[in-house]
């Protein structure tokens, strides 16, 4: 069965766009211009990942992702129209994997999306060995079933944010560079020095678990080299 991707956008070109690139790569699209279609959607049908414009004449892609993260840990990448850090910021924060700011080459979302396909269906579908489960002072990542415990409380986590905390655990006592993070998950060339993506995920984790930057217990930042988890 191919991977089922929803695309919201009220631009129409842009919507019919990214259609066409992804049905080549021969997805399954679902396809809308308003918040209220695509919300209907998402109720009733098992998506794989979900593209989100920022804004919609009857909402927002915010909005839209919030609903996704009641229930659903598929990725999700917005969509913005600005090369505001705000909106960037927003998104991710309520649980988005990705953003591509407008104008985008075509190209480049189709990377993008089979990236984060590739990491979700590999976390989430392949079987991985039972001892694939990594402990670390309280908190527990089990990478086969895709969760997460904190004191023996589960960890909400986005599929980044699991990313992100497991290759710091396995990576333990080293240092982990933001570009090493980036390409490891998600596996392409689109890393820039000015992108906070990984700096924005690293901060939500930390409020997830109550870990704070000036006495972390967990994630470590190591100015100007990158952020390690201590042996």
């Amino acid at each position: 069965m191919s991977n089922r991707i929803l695309i919201v956008d009220d631009e129409q070109e842009i919507a019919d766009l990214i259609q066409v690139y992804l049905q080549n790569e021969n997805y399954t699209v679902f396809k809308f211009y308003s918040a209220k279609e695509a919300l209907k959607c998402i109720n009733e049908t098992n998506l794989d990942l979900a593209i989100l414009d920022v804004m919609l004449p009857d909402g927002n892609g915010f909005t839209i992702c919030q609903k996704i993260r009641e229930k659903h840990n598929y990725p999700v990448i917005m969509l913005t129209a600005k090369e505001e850090e705000t909106d960037k910021i927003t998104g991710l924060t309520l649980g988005a994997d990705d953003y591509i700011t407008k104008p985008f080459r075509p190209l480049e979302m189709v990377a993008r999306v089979k990236a984060q396909l590739r990491r979700y269906k590999k976390y989430n579908s392949v079987p991985v060995p039972d001892e694939a489960i990594i402990t670390h002072s309280g908190l527990v990542i089990d990478v086969n079933t895709h969760e997460c415990l904190l004191n023996e409380k589960p960890l909400s986590l986005t599929p980044t944010e699991f990313s992100i905390l497991r290759i710091l655990c396995e990576q333990k006592g080293n240092v982990v560079s933001s570009e090493q993070l980036f390409h490891e998950i998600w596996g392409d060339e689109y890393f820039s020095k000015s992108n906070n993506t990984i700096t924005v995920h690293i901060r939500h984790l930390r409020e997830k678990m109550n870990d704070s930057v000036e006495n972390p217990k967990y994630i470590k930042t190591v100015w100007g080299v990158g952020y390690k988890i201590e042996k």
